[in-house]
Parts: structure tokens; C-alpha cells; sequence
């Protein structure tokens, strides 16, 4: 039988409100972290273009600093908290399996009714959040709704591990997705490749904390093991996001109707300065397009970068609102997402 069901009536378009940020207090400078790894200022900026980045103190938790980002998002639109239906929080550093942290952002906003969920895509992560409240917002199933990404890498990271310990930074970004009479935010181009999954990876699963054996009784009895951080394959990763990075822009770009020289900004994720170049001269962006470069200051800050990155080129006055951006992520799954936006 057919025709039994009622479904939401589609609107227009949705686009990007607003957007907020949240930088942890704690600026920490290359020569921190060098010592532990071996290394020098130089190195590091030479490797990554990072100067410093932000560590979380134990009061900026996940939700903590994601909240305070939704809630200039929320401002910036123009949205009290109470119209938002739905919070989309993305993040690969979250250590509590239960409960889940998009709920308790819900309500630390002053959404506690809203539908809620956590998604885990790593690094791509708030593109792939940014589609999903897209896909909601023209189904006309959400009317408002808080997308986040918030990261607290300090946590998964090795300090001494020469890979990744000068890479990774702690911060929040947000923006709110809402109605709009044409569509502001492209069809997103995503994908995976899960057969290189091993290029970004924990050293081992959380149950590794446990001793060994499944009785909880012998927890007293046997050593825990070490904590689990996550690895990195540099080079291999490096090889794959310099070709994958500019493949999934100029997909996105078309899928979008739009041409680069259409574009005001280029907000990829704030992996590595040599990625970030290498993606703007294969897509041989125009001068006047503005390049974030958050990641001097920030770091890599996960599926919180590309937030982090618009509010800056915004608050900085790189380019305006209403201009054209096309937002790359990519990272641990392998996997990846783009869409061309526009900006609020």
C-alpha cells in the first residue's frame, strides 16, 4: 500500500547562520613540545607550518568548549537556543562511550529537547555533519540545527611520539544551519577507502587498558597495559591528501555549478601547511581567493578545524559574508568530504 505516510514538506534551501569558536586558554609554543620528540621550532614549522597550538585545561572538556562555540554560532545567527530541533556534535577524541555528547550539548545550550547525536568521521567530520544537517534542514525534518566539532587531541596523542606530538591542538567550532529560499550549501562530495585504515590509527583498541583475561576480579592481579594514542603514517597520509584533497574540490566545485574563480575562500582541514599549498596550486585557486591557514596558531584540531578556520577568516575581515567557500575534510578512515558553502 502507498500513499499511507506523511512526510515533512521541503523547503527551498538551507544554508550557514552563523558560526562561533572556541580556542582553549593555554597557547603552547614549539619549544614546549620539541624537547620530548627531538626536535626544534624550526623542524616543526619547516614539517607543518605550526607555530603553536591549544592544549584543553580539565575544565575546557569536549562539551564545554563545543558549547561555548554553539552558543556564538547561535548568537551570530541571530537563533535563540530554543528553536533548535537537532545538534550534530563531530569528534574523534570523545573517551566516554556512554553517554554520548551531543545530548548533554543540547543541553548545556538550551536545547534540551533536541534530537542529538554523536558522528565519527575524524577529521572530515564536520563536513560530514555540515551534510547531514543539510540533507534535514531541505527535508523540511529539521528547522534549526547546531552543527559542532570539538576535539581534545591532547588527550589521544603521545607526547613523545615524533609523528604526531607537534601536529595536534585542542578547540571547538560551530555554526547553525537553518532555511533558506536557495540552496546555500552544495551537494557534499564524500567517500572512503578503508584498505589504508592503518595510516591513522590507534595503537590499540580501549580494552588494552584492561588486564588481561575477561574476569573483572583479576583487574587487582594482573598490570594494565599502556594507553592506547593514536599513530600516524606521515608520509603515506601526506601522499594520499595531496591528490585526494584537490580530486574532492574540484568534484565539489562542479557538483556545486560553480568555478573557482567564483570562490572567496578556501577552507580546507588544518592538517599541514605543505598539504594546505599543494591543494591551492592544484586547483590553481585565483589570488583573490582567501586560503585558511588556521593551523599556524591552532594546529591540526581534527573535525573542529574547518569551524575554527571559517570563524577566523570572518572575524579577521579576510572575506566577507555572503562570499563563495569550498570546504575540504579529510583524515582518519581513510575518508573524506567537500561541499562549496556559503558563507554567513
Amino acid at each position: 500500500m502507498t500513499g499511507l505516510l506523511r512526510a515533512p514538506a521541503p523547503v527551498g534551501g538551507a544554508r550557514i547562520l552563523g558560526v562561533g569558536a572556541y580556542r582553549p586558554s593555554r597557547v603552547v609554543e614549539n619549544h614546549e613540545v620539541a624537547p620530548a620528540i627531538d626536535s626544534s621550532d624550526e623542524w616543526i614549522r619547516r614539517r607543518s607550518g605550526i607555530a603553536t597550538r591549544r592544549f584543553a585545561a580539565p575544565d575546557e572538556t569536549l562539551v564545554a568548549m563545543a558549547a561555548a562555540a554553539s552558543l556564538k554560532a547561535l548568537a551570530h545567527a541571530g537563533v535563540p537556543p530554543h528553536s533548535v530541533d537537532t545538534v550534530i556534535l563531530a569528534t574523534m577524541s570523545n573517551l566516554e562511550q556512554s553517554p554520548p555528547a551531543a545530548p548533554r550539548l543540547a543541553h548545556q545550550i538550551g536545547a534540551p529537547e533536541a534530537g542529538a547525536m554523536d558522528l565519527g568521521a575524524a577529521c572530515a567530520g564536520f563536513c560530514h555533519a555540515l551534510a547531514l544537517a543539510d540533507g534535514l534542514v531541505r527535508s523540511g525534518q529539521s528547522r534549526h540545527v547546531v552543527v559542532a566539532g570539538t576535539e581534545r587531541m591532547s588527550d589521544i596523542i603521545d607526547p613523545t611520539d615524533r609523528g604526531t606530538a607537534f601536529l595536534f591542538g585542542d578547540g571547538a567550532g560551530a555554526v547553525v544551519v537553518g532555511p533558506a529560499e536557495a540552496p546555500g550549501i552544495g551537494p557534499v562530495v564524500w567517500g572512503s577507502d578503508g584498505s589504508r585504515a592503518a595510516a591513522i590509527a590507534h595503537t590499540g583498541p580501549w580494552t588494552e587498558l584492561r588486564p588481561a583475561g575477561t574476569a573483572a576480579r583479576q583487574a587487582d592481579t594482573e598490570p594494565r597495559r599502556a594507553w592506547p594514542t593514536m599513530r600516524m603514517d606521515g608520509q603515506a597520509v601526506f601522499r594520499w591528501a595531496v591528490a585526494t584533497v584537490p580530486e574532492v574540490g574540484r568534484e565539489a566545485l562542479a557538483a556545486a555549478g560553480v568555478g573557482a574563480a567564483q570562490l572567496s575562500a578556501f577552507i580546507p582541514h588544518q592538517a599541514n601547511l605543505r598539504i594546505v599549498d599543494a591543494a591551492v596550486k592544484a586547483l590553481e585557486l585565483p589570488e583573490h581567493v582567501a586560503v585558511a591557514r588556521d593551523l599556524a596558531e591552532a594546529g591540526n584540531t581534527s573535525a573542529a578545524s574547518v569551524p575554527l578556520a571559517m570563524e577566523r577568516l570572518l572575524s579577521e575581515g579576510a572575506v566577507e559574508p555572503g562570499g563563495l567557500a569550498l570546504l575540504v575534510g579529510f583524515g582518519a578512515g581513510l575518508a573524506y568530504a567537500g561541499q562549496v558553502v556559503v558563507l554567513p
